[in-house]
């Protein structure tokens, strides 16, 4: 990148408008398009798993684009893929952005993929104008952000910050009983074919921005191109069973059973009353329900159902957990019920210093950002714990996601890499 010399306090003079000029809606189409290609479903969807053929091939095609930016491409020990640009202070920590490449194994083209791309095109828009940062830049592909083929997902970002431990990570199976590390070791081996150095995990960084689709109807339904992210709400999953007593369904009289699905039933609906809220804002769900011993004579005598809880106040998940429990403690058609947590990833409220420098941006550039709060996990959720960290959304079609017809306009993709290029370097002076 070349420098401007008529600001040499900051190196960087160019303003926000030029660096938001000088992004190219056909180039981000055509690699929005490239991208789809790895791991295309006839309906248009796309399945690129984490760590299979198509995820290491765009993994490839993503370190080709690193020497026309003049970055250095490397990847670590759980795979997350970096392109590195230089700043004219070294010593500096770098501004890093991306996102993820996998996808749902029937998942669309936008997920994920947009906030690399985004975080792409938005390094080629500062190359173009000769903008060069203070600060190091970097762009960043995170492994198993889905965790559609190994469970939990988030990997490459938790293993990064030192959330999970590698080694135990590296030991999660897919369905088909293939590890984790096994098809990491495969991965990294094209990886290493192609001349990929590896660097270090829980490298510093000064800040990292995200974008991503919104996954939800709110921009949409606001009109908004972009949404600058406030936070991540925090969830707590759980797994109820309902112990009651099998006996035969035409002999037994209702006042002597134990029947475990009329317990859960009525469990289920006094848990889902409890979170009702009048704000709308607590996200409650049960999708998983499991019936035993199955048998359409035979009286249930064991019920287990899944709840997905969030909110994005610490304060209030705790409230609704310790009512859930108490709940769980009484007695529901005769059945004993058990509550057993299994999971919780605290709320996430990003830095009010880096929601300000996006609002600051988005005025400049005339871009309406409204304000929100993201339901869904994303890896920034981790990176708030390593460095100040913040996201941007744009609206997806109906708010549908993780399906083939997952659609962001091309204009509201624009904006919001106009926006994340203009906040780059902005960070990066």
């Amino acid at each position: 990148m070349q420098n401007h010399t008529d600001h040499p306090t900051d190196g960087s003079p160019t303003d926000l408008a030029t660096i938001a000029a000088a992004v190219k809606p056909a180039r981000l189409a055509n690699d929005l398009a490239t991208a789809a290609q790895f791991g295309a479903r006839s309906d248009g969807g796309v399945a690129r798993l984490a760590l299979d053929d198509s995820d290491t091939r765009a993994r490839l095609w993503l370190i080709e684009q690193a020497s026309a930016l003049g970055a250095k491409a490397s990847v670590d020990a759980i795979g997350n893929v970096f392109l590195d640009i230089p700043g004219s202070d070294p010593e500096l920590e770098p501004v890093v952005t991306g996102s993820h490449l996998d996808s749902q194994p029937a998942g669309g083209k936008y997920d994920g993929a947009l906030g690399v791309l985004a975080g792409l095109e938005a390094l080629r828009a500062l190359n173009d104008i000769g903008f060069t940062p203070r600060r190091p830049l970097s762009l960043v592909s995170w492994t198993n952000e889905e965790g559609a083929r190994f469970s939990p997902g988030t990997s490459g970002s938790a293993v990064f910050c030192g959330v999970r431990s590698l080694d135990e990570t590296r030991l999660i199976e897919d369905s088909d009983g293939v590890s984790l590390g096994s098809a990491l070791d495969t991965c990294l081996a094209e990886l290493d074919a192609a001349g990929v150095p590896r660097r270090p995990l829980a490298t510093p960084m000064h800040a990292f921005l995200e974008l991503h689709i919104e996954q939800g109807p709110i921009l949409e339904r606001a009109g908004a191109a972009v949404g600058v992210v406030e936070g991540i709400q925090g969830v707590s999953w759980f797994e109820v069973t309902i112990t009651g007593s099998a006996n035969h369904a035409g002999t037994t009289p209702r006042a002597m059973r134990r029947d475990a699905f009329e317990g859960a039933c009525a469990l289920a609906t006094a848990l889902r009353e409890a979170a009702r809220d009048d704000e709308d804002r607590v996200r409650f769900t049960i999708g998983k329900f499991t019936v035993s011993p199955g048998s359409v004579n035979t009286i249930p005598d064991h019920v287990s159902f899944s709840i997905d809880l969030r909110h994005p106040e610490a304060l209030t998940l705790k409230a609704l957990e310790a009512e859930f429990n108490k709940l769980a403690q009484q007695n529901w058609a005769g059945c004993r019920a058990t509550l057993t947590p299994l999971s919780r990833v605290e709320p996430v409220a990003f830095p009010a210093t880096l929601t300000a420098l996006l609002d600051d941006a988005a005025q400049e550039l005339d871009i309406s950002a409204p304000h929100l709060v993201s339901g869904a996990f994303h890896d920034a959720i981790h990176l708030a714990n390593h460095c100040p960290t913040a996201m941007l959304f744009v609206p997806c079609r109906d708010g549908l996601s993780h399906h083939p017809d997952e659609h962001t306009e091309l204009a509201d993709a624009v904006a919001g890499t106009q926006l994340l290029a203009a906040s780059l370097a902005s960070l990066t002076r």
